[in-house]
């Protein structure tokens, strides 16, 4: 269905190859995941399938592709898109519908399909990806996750034999991922779609039973073969990607694994049962104290955007301590980005109050909130504004008329703080996607403020810019400063939160520590949170301490401190 033989391509604004002697084949009917760090060339591989490449992406090429029966360079951009349907990254770019609806009727329209056949298409494919009440609403006005299940209900209109979703998780809460997933799944056994996904959450990913796996490397295949073998063999560390957490648990009470144990069912684990609970049993840890200092706190805060509109969030009640790392998680829709707005005073709230250091905030300026309470946007782009590093760090500070000595002392510092003050006078375009966000954090460091906020801080960034990133993060603390994160990732809420507040329909239904809301099965359920492999596996094990099992081995994966 797809053949790449000794293919190489090179961008025409770059002197080196992105792509070098790349060589596969995929079967029809197989289900194959291509992955790698970010800048390996995976999209690129993604782009030569669907034709992006050369029509969108102009370049140097060398080698043979295939995909179903065409040569993409001899064909068209729109003839590929018979032969591949493609679910984009960025959903905003393939929109061209003024409402969902009519985003998903497109290519039925394009088929000239009856108007009432076409409604009833268009209603089955939203409903697949729960998203039928919103058949009505502009694509622009809903969340990134919602985004994403209208762009595949499209692709599902589409009937074209090869499907390629690129990061189809990027934006989704857990249970629409999985749903999402499950969908491709649905696709692939009741269709007999060729599907390729390109993904570096390979947890999440290898739970739905792909056949292949694919591993890019510095332009360079570094791997081809079965989830069974990548998972024993124990190489994605060292390629720069996570491994799925039960493994890592696995590797780290000594289990040694082979291809023929089939671990990417993780029902194949419990051969190895008495090992793990052994471990857990013979173990003992202490989990850090924090500070009981409160440095923000909100009480009874509620918001909504039109006057004779229901509430969006109702009663939100909770504090932040000095130097903790708080998680916001929760469905899309729960609420969290509209109480990001309230606290950093984007939008007002119409009830409630909110106190910094025990001082009300209610009436301050959204400018005086922002010296003391600091929002980091999810895409870095949104907020850079200057053309050198130094003087975008240094932007803020000088508007709020701070002496131009006391500026250099404060953009010299945030730098240094988050690994930038080398490049302090390189322009901004210069950097990487991970340092951009970075860069963000030092600007807002800058300010001087005691409560940052940070928006899916992780969201499309492979696990060694993940790691990287908050590591910075975990630095940013040691002053005091709070860390307020929304995110969908339940692996970095476990790692890194001290506490987490869930929502659901605009209302905190749990404050408490992840390893206890994690080994809460109704509250998983409510707030759409992600089942993780460590709390799966201590259900298959039957372990009774469910919360002190998934503590105990996120501390050990994570290289905490564990006391005997």
């Amino acid at each position: 269905m797809i053949s790449f033989k000794n293919f190489s391509f090179k961008y025409n604004n770059l002197n080196e190859n992105t792509l070098t002697d790349i060589s596969f084949e995929i079967q029809p009917g197989e289900k194959v995941l291509i992955t790698g760090k970010s800048g390996s060339g995976k999209s690129t591989i993604a782009h030569c399938i669907n034709g992006l490449i050369p029509f969108n992406y102009k370049g140097d090429m060398t080698g043979e592709i295939l995909v179903d029966g065409e040569v993409p360079s001899k064909s068209s951009l729109f003839e590929m898109g018979s032969h591949v349907g493609t679910i984009l990254q960025d959903q905003d770019c393939q929109f061209v519908g003024l409402s969902a609806g009519e985003d998903v009727a497109f290519a039925f329209e394009n088929d000239c399909i009856p108007t009432e056949q076409m409604r009833e298409l268009v209603d089955r494919a939203l409903e697949q990806v729960d998203m039928l009440k919103q058949k009505r609403i502009t694509p622009q006005s809903l969340s990134g996750g919602q985004k994403q299940k209208v762009a595949i209900a499209g692709i599902l209109a589409m009937q074209a034999p090869i499907l390629l979703f690129d990061e189809p998780l990027a934006n989704l809460d857990p249970a629409s991922g999985k749903k999402a997933m499950e969908t491709i799944n649905l696709l692939h056994e009741k269709q007999g779609k060729t599907i390729v996904v390109i993904e570096h959450r390979i947890e999440d990913v290898l739970e739905h039973n792909f056949d292949r796996v694919i591993v890019i490397e510095a332009g360079r295949i570094a791997f081809d073969g079965t989830p069974d073998e990548i998972l024993a063999c124990g190489q994605l560390p060292q390629m720069g990607l996570r491994q799925p957490l039960y493994v890592e648990m696995l590797k780290l009470c000594g289990a040694e694994l082979k291809t023929e144990d089939k671990i990417s069912d993780l029902g194949n684990t419990l051969k190895f049962k008495d090992l793990v609970v052994n471990r857990f049993m013979s173990d003992a840890f202490k989990k850090k104290q924090n500070t009981e200092e409160e440095i923000l706190s909100l009480k009874g805060i509620c918001y909504k955007y039109y006057k004779d509109d229901p509430y969006t969030i109702k009663n939100i009640t909770f504090d932040v301590k000095k130097g903790e790392m708080l998680a916001i998680v929760g469905n899309n829709g729960a609420g969290k980005s509209t109480l990001l707005k309230t606290i950093s005073g984007i939008a007002k709230y119409q009830e409630g109050s909110m106190y910094y250091l025990g001082e009300c905030i209610d009436k301050w300026s959204a400018g005086k909130r922002a010296s003391a309470i600091g929002f980091v946007m999810q895409n870095p782009n949104h907020m850079i504004t200057k053309n050198i590093i130094f003087d975008e760090v240094a932007f803020g500070p000088r508007n709020f008329g701070v002496s131009e000595e006391e500026v250099k002392k404060r953009a010299e510092n945030a730098l240094k703080i988050c690994g930038l003050y080398a490049f302090r006078n390189w322009p901004a375009s210069s950097l990487s996607y991970g340092q951009r966000k970075r860069l963000t954090i030092a600007s807002i460091l800058a300010m001087g403020p005691k409560v940052i906020i940070l928006d899916e801080p992780t969201a499309g960034q492979d696990y060694t810019s993940y790691k990287e990133f908050m590591t910075y993060l975990s630095k940013i603390r040691e002053n005091g400063t709070a860390v307020i994160i929304i995110t969908h990732d339940m692996h970095l809420a476990l790692e890194y939160a001290d506490r987490a507040v869930v929502l659901s329909e605009g209302t905190v239904i749990a404050q408490d520590t992840m390893d206890k809301i994690l080994s809460d099965n109704q509250l998983i359920e409510r707030a759409s949170l992600k089942h993780t492999s460590i709390e799966s596996m201590g259900r298959l094990y039957e372990v009774e301490d469910l919360s002190g099992f998934i503590a105990y081995f996120t501390h050990r994966i994570t290289g905490g401190e564990v006391h005997d």
